[in-house]
């Protein structure tokens, strides 16, 4: 064995704890899928009573949380399915472990959960031993948009939006965990005061793992307008502009790539963990998806279609920007990761075949084939959620662009209607969500046209789908052997961050698959080529008239 390669019978378990499930991947020294296996948290765990993985406050304008048990709760179920007789699989061949966290989700600890962590009794439930050791039991989640006053705050008090965008790497956002600490801060001071200790959802995993409180991670840490993102610390006029005695609570940050420690007894004695399998930093889910998507050239931007959808890429500079995110690239100290995310994702998508394709993907997708590229120039902006990029409230906006030929805007005008027939309610729902990507992230400074789209996430199997994101980007669009890339990305980062620990430093992520790609489950394949050009350029001309409508109506509804 080479000092660069991995133990040959060795296995990496990978986590993604997202809204609606956790998901588990097993890679093996090739870096190809032993298993996988999957907690739904709806149906699998239906005393939460959770739609969608999370609580809908109908008192609280905006409020989205879920139950912190929950995830504990579900950590137990999908190991015990892991170890099952049925999946073969040996847990002590597992050497390393990390995870994917939703992005945003905040948990915060009670004083004295530190030593409930260290003294887990191996023979009884976790959820049975951590009950009550939240000082907060319901976790706000990134859909939660409620904190618009204390992000004004936040903004104010360092001089603004580009300038909070240049310490911290994002303008103050709703669902960033700095704004919701501090509404805990201003709002139930007492809670605040008996919290020991504020973990990101993936901290808070990891956590569990090694029984102590784990390091928050620099890439996840960047997602929460509180750290210096060039610095890579936490950010003393952050700190000071959302509450006082924070960065206590918040404990120190580590790189993505670094052990966070050993797995506790609990696991050990419980499903049969060797005692030295390493707990590398669990991050993101982004940033574990662009490590499972292998991204790594400046020009490839990646989708990922899932609950919310995101547009990301790689970038050597730090752009401050009043609508885009950038975080350090979780595998690549040298470089940053950019990012755009959608709120109205793929439950907007489902609402819409619900409504008007009778709940079947089928019809939606013939309804897809039988309408043309432009949609006779008709837009629609399709909101069931307050969205974040753009600001704007729940709602649905339609226009008929009259004159429109996709040659010129010349004499162009846009009319507002009610409502459009079905199929071409379902064409202006994906041409909408697309163009605003395309048009947002060149305004964020993404290339046009990218290199290529490495589209990930559940709705890139619909092939319908993945050809008008080809269209409208003008560009070959690629996608993964499976459409969960965090929780592959996540075992993919358990084997780097193993080889990182062996050799005492930082080694290229690269250096795991450089040269046998194709023969590992990371491969991306081609699915759909570059269309004709002309209908490139046209879209530019849609996405251009689009975007002078969204201003529009930013200027009228935003800011909600």
């Amino acid at each position: 064995m080479s000092d660069l390669s991995l133990p040959p019978d060795s296995l990496f378990l990978g986590f993604d704890s997202s809204t609606q499930s956790l998901k588990a991947t097993v890679l093996d020294s090739s870096l190809n899928i032993v298993t996988t296996e999957l907690v739904h948290f709806d149906t699998e765990l239906p005393h939460y009573k959770t739609k969608d993985g999370v609580y809908r406050d109908p008192t609280v304008n905006g409020r989205i949380v879920s139950p912190t048990l929950m995830w504990v709760e579900a950590l137990d179920l999908i190991l015990h399915k892991l170890s099952a007789a049925e999946n073969n699989l040996d847990l002590e061949k597992v050497i390393a472990v990390s995870g994917s966290g939703q992005q945003h989700g905040s948990v915060y600890w009670a004083k004295g959960s530190s030593e409930i962590l260290r003294s887990l009794d191996p023979n009884r439930p976790l959820k049975d031993q951590l009950r009550g050791a939240f000082s907060v039991e319901e976790s706000p989640v990134w859909m939660d948009s409620s904190t618009t006053a204390e992000c004004r705050e936040i903004e104010s008090a360092v001089g603004g939006g580009m300038v909070l965008s240049e310490i911290t790497g994002s303008r103050a956002y709703e669902r960033y965990t700095g704004p919701q600490i501090r509404k805990l801060f201003t709002g139930e001071a007492g809670l605040y005061e008996r919290t020991e200790r504020i973990s990101l959802v993936s901290s808070f995993m990891a956590s569990l793992l090694i029984g102590d409180y784990a390091s928050i991670d620099e890439t996840d840490g960047a997602g929460m307008n509180l750290m210096d993102v060039k610095r890579r610390c936490w950010s003393k006029e952050a700190l000071e502009a959302t509450a006082t005695g924070l960065e206590e609570k918040l404990g120190k940050l580590a790189p993505a790539y670094a052990t966070a420690g050993s797995i506790s007894q609990y696991f050990v004695k419980r499903y049969g963990f060797e005692k030295n399998c390493v707990v590398v930093q669990w991050s993101g889910d982004n940033p574990n998806s662009l490590a499972g998507l292998t991204l790594s050239t400046p020009g490839d931007l990646a989708i990922s279609l899932g609950t919310s959808d995101t547009v990301f890429g790689i970038t050597k500079e730090h752009q401050p920007s009043l609508e885009g995110h950038v975080f350090p690239n979780p595998v690549d100290p040298e470089s940053y990761m950019v990012m755009l995310v959608y709120k109205n994702a793929s439950l907007t998508r489902e609402e819409i075949r619900d409504r008007c394709a009778e709940g079947s993907w089928d019809v939606f997708n013939k309804y897809l084939e039988q309408t043309q590229p432009l949609n006779d120039g008709k837009l629609g902006f399709y909101y069931t959620e307050n969205e974040i990029l753009p600001p704007l409230p729940v709602g649905s906006h339609r226009y008929i662009l009259d004159n429109f030929s996709g040659e010129s805007l010349e004499g162009v005008k846009e009319r507002e209607v009610k409502e459009f027939d079905p199929p071409s309610e379902v064409r202006a729902l994906i041409e909408g969500q697309f163009l605003s990507k395309r048009a947002h992230a060149e305004r964020f400074g993404m290339p046009s046209p990218p290199i290529r789209i490495i589209a990930t996430g559940g709705a890139s199997a619909n092939e319908n789908i993945l050809s008008m994101i080809s269209a409208i980007f003008g560009c070959d669009v690629y996608t993964v052997q499976r459409p969960d890339s965090a929780s592959l990305g996540a075992a993919l980062r358990a084997a780097h961050g193993w080889l990182c620990n062996k050799k005492g430093t930082f080694v290229p992520i690269s250096c795991l698959y450089e040269g046998k790609l194709e023969k590992t489950s990371l491969n991306c394949k081609l699915k759909v080529k570059a269309g004709d050009d002309n209908v490139a350029c046209s879209y530019g001309l849609l996405m251009k008239k689009r975007m002078e409508i969204e201003k529009k109506l930013v200027e009228k509804l935003g800011h909600f």
